[in-house]
């Protein structure tokens, strides 16, 4: 038995707040406003998990009116969503995910992407694929207004 989410997010860009992508600290002027850390692409993969397990999206969770997941690591959500995979019976088997955006450059920073997902995931490294691609320009990434980040996740009974 397997079960399938997809999960998308999108965050806006602001000065004086840093860059966290698949919980990596990704160097650049502007990082991506929100009520946690704003990890666009982990906000991508839990929302992907919770499709699998049929059971809402992050902001149900998660709501961005509860102070107690004020400027939370969207890895420390990430791992209570596990938790919940684990509890239903299940186990990641792989994840894929693409990132849009201008602005920086995130092709150096992918492999770390992936190691550091790999390894809360708990699958191995060629489990987790992560792109990223830009609008060519096009639409509000394209503006270097925000980011967004789409996610396919597939559990697997244990």
């Amino acid at each position: 038995m397997f079960r399938i989410g997809f999960g998308y997010d999108a965050h806006r860009l602001v000065e004086g707040r840093p860059l966290i992508l698949g919980g990596v600290s990704i160097p650049f002027s502007k990082g991506l406003l929100g009520h946690s850390d704003a990890d666009v692409l982990t906000h991508a993969v839990i929302d992907a998990i919770m499709g699998a397990l049929a059971i809402g999206d992050i902001g149900r969770h998660f709501p961005d009116t509860d102070p107690a997941f004020k400027d939370m690591q969207s890895l420390r959500m990430l791992e209570q969503v596990l938790g919940w995979v684990w509890e239903a019976g299940y186990q990641v088997h792989n994840a894929d995910s693409t990132i849009v955006a201008e602005k920086p450059k995130l092709a150096p920073y992918v492999p770390d992407i992936q190691a550091r997902l790999s390894e809360i995931l708990q699958v191995p490294v060629h489990h987790v694929s992560v792109k990223a691609k830009t609008s060519e320009g096009m639409g509000f990434c394209g503006r270097e207004e925000g980011m967004e980040a789409f996610a396919v996740v597939s559990l697997v009974q244990k």
